[in-house]
């Protein structure tokens, strides 16, 4: 059973990532990236990927599973990354 730590970690990657949806459907339906920055994106990005690989480091030397809460660090990291592809697009066409 996993430590009460884990499932406090896991609520906090449940609530930001409840937001990254929201995100995506806002820049989709609007058509426009104003108001995003990039940098922001992409420094999102590397704080999930950085704790993903702390999970794997931390496991890999112990070694033991990689933790369950792993998986919401991902699933965070996929929606950034989806949000980071449509702001390029919808940059992209804007441009235009």
């Amino acid at each position: 059973m996993p430590d009460i730590a884990s499932w406090f970690e896991a609520a906090m990657l449940v609530c930001f990532g409840a937001s990254w949806p929201v995100s995506i459907l806002k820049t989709w339906r609007a058509r426009t990236v104003r108001g995003k920055s990039l940098i922001f994106l992409l420094l999102i990005l590397v704080g999930y990927i950085s704790g993903i690989l702390a999970k794997c480091l931390t496991a890999w030397s112990a070694p033991t599973a990689i933790p369950w809460v792993t998986w919401l660090y991902a699933l965070n990291a996929a929606m950034v990354f989806v949000d980071i592809g449509s702001y390029l697009y919808l940059r992209k066409i804007t441009e235009a």
